[in-house]
């Protein structure tokens, strides 16, 4: 089930506002846990026993860490290893145990031999979620290991955080010492619920009428490549991609927030218009903060940061950067990703931030967003032979012509797509919103009507259109 369909707007979130609202307060942490639950098992319910196991072990866990803390650093560390093994194990068997399986299977002579295994592990399914609620998980340890957060003795408030249907599937991760005072006293109130709304309505415009137009043309541009690459159908692909995974995420993202404020909870930003970062630098302080925000607390700081040397810092942004790659997929497309990003943000940290500094403005922007869009060329790009092949026909490379007379129609036609999307990722259109708020009493009477028009425009895309998930849900 996912945030734009019809089925979870108007059955389950309208069943669970209902439910939420009218039991008593006491009871209302138990009803998010149940249907945060019914949420997750209503596409996948065999692998709401791997959930279940990782929430009672971590909990149990959380009990030992805390136990121990004070007094015996050992044990807690002991149990703070076997907590985060735990989680981890599932997410390495059902994420990368056929990636491993089929790469090692290449060494001459494993092939016969890991046959068997091979059959097997190809059936795998990914459990939808398990990337971002096993950070979760993990992060509620560490927090705990380290005093940064109390050890929960009441299990819903716990099962809770982990299963949170509005952030559950694809984040933002949600760092256990960021919401802990809220899973037992959060403020709810009509203020906040009406900015939910709001929240929850852009974020499904951002998907509907941006990322899934975005989509169309990608998949059009994609199907060009394959018949008769030209170098326009290569830019157009790339530059539409850019712009389909910041709506499609930023919008999931934006939803998630808007249905956390609904129930009270709120949610740190993951995204701070990241299309207008000057560097690379700069782009990933922007794009999926907790993300990033949570491999620099729990990986890049505890193994040294930037306070033990030039070199080891290198190695530490080579460490998290190769991790980052590893956990967005067990493709080599990602990984390699990853590292294109580390090797970047390394060359930045040596000398480039500071040539950088002394460009104009505009210099900085196109060269963080032609490095930028690289990057999604090679994420999008599972066949890394389809990928070479895309990044030459954006410089000439093996293309049929420059551009086809198809391509000259579609440019022509998809010119105000570009510009309303380059447009709506940049700060302009919530300044004008945030500024006729402040200063026009007549705006703010036609704010619900707006919403009501957005929403049903969305409406009606989505009963027009296919089903089209998050792209994040994959991972």
């Amino acid at each position: 089930m996912v945030f734009s369909s019809l089925i979870f707007i108007f059955a389950f979130l309208t069943v669970t506002l209902i439910a939420y609202f009218i039991v008593p307060k006491k009871f209302r942490m138990l009803v998010l846990f149940i249907v945060s639950f019914l949420f997750y098992g209503w596409g996948e319910p065999k692998y709401m026993i791997i959930m279940v196991i990782s929430i009672c072990s971590a909990y149990g866990f959380g009990f030992l860490i805390g136990k121990y803390r004070e007094t015996d650093k050992r044990k807690a560390k002991l149990w703070l290893a076997v907590s985060v093994c735990v989680n981890l194990a599932f997410l390495l068997f059902f994420k990368y145990a056929n990636f491993i399986v089929t790469n090692v299977s290449l060494i001459p002579g494993l092939d016969s031999l890991l046959a068997p295994v091979r059959v097997f592990t190809s059936t795998l399914k990914l459990p939808v979620g398990i990337s971002f609620y096993t950070f979760q998980i993990m992060s509620y340890s560490i927090d705990v290991y380290r005093g940064d957060a109390r050890v929960q003795k009441k299990f819903i408030p716990f099962g809770t955080y982990v299963t949170l249907f509005p952030q559950l599937i694809a984040g933002p991760i949600v760092r256990y010492k960021d919401i802990d005072d809220q899973l037992t006293e959060r403020v709810e109130n009509g203020d906040k619920f009406a900015g939910g709304v709001r929240r929850f309505v852009a974020g499904l415009a951002k998907k509907i009428l941006f990322a899934d137009s975005a989509a169309a043309v990608v998949s059009l541009c994609d199907a060009s490549m394959k018949l008769e690459p030209t170098v326009v159908s290569a830019w157009m692909l790339v530059i539409f991609y850019t712009f389909q995974i910041y709506f499609d995420f930023s919008g999931y993202s934006d939803m998630a927030i808007g249905l956390g404020r609904m129930f009270g909870f709120d949610f740190l930003e993951n995204f701070n218009y990241p299309y207008l970062a000057d560097s690379v630098t700069d782009f990933w302080r922007r794009w999926h903060i907790s993300l990033s925000t949570w491999f620099k607390e729990y990986i890049y700081i505890p193994l040294g940061g930037n306070r033990c040397g030039k070199l080891r810092q290198f190695r530490n942004i080579a460490v998290v950067w190769l991790l980052t790659g590893v956990w967005h997929g067990a493709q080599w497309n990602f990984i390699i990703w990853g590292c294109y990003f580390g090797v970047l943000l390394i060359i930045e940290k040596v000398f480039l931030l500071k040539a950088l500094k002394k460009a104009p403005a505009f210099v900085r922007h196109i060269y963080a967003l032609f490095f930028i869009a690289i990057g999604w060329l090679i994420f999008y790009h599972t066949d890394l032979t389809a990928g070479v092949t895309c990044f030459k026909a954006m410089f000439g490379g093996g293309v049929v012509a420059f551009a086809s007379k198809t391509n000259v129609y579609d440019m022509l036609r998809l010119m105000p797509l570009a510009v309303l999307c380059a447009i709506a990722s940049t700060p302009v259109p919530k300044r004008y919103f945030d500024r006729l708020w402040e200063k026009c009493n007549a705006f703010q009477t036609a704010v619900p009507f707006l919403m009501g028009g957005t929403f049903l425009l969305c409406v009606a895309y989505m009963v027009d259109s296919t089903f089209s998930p998050f792209l994040y849900y994959i991972f």
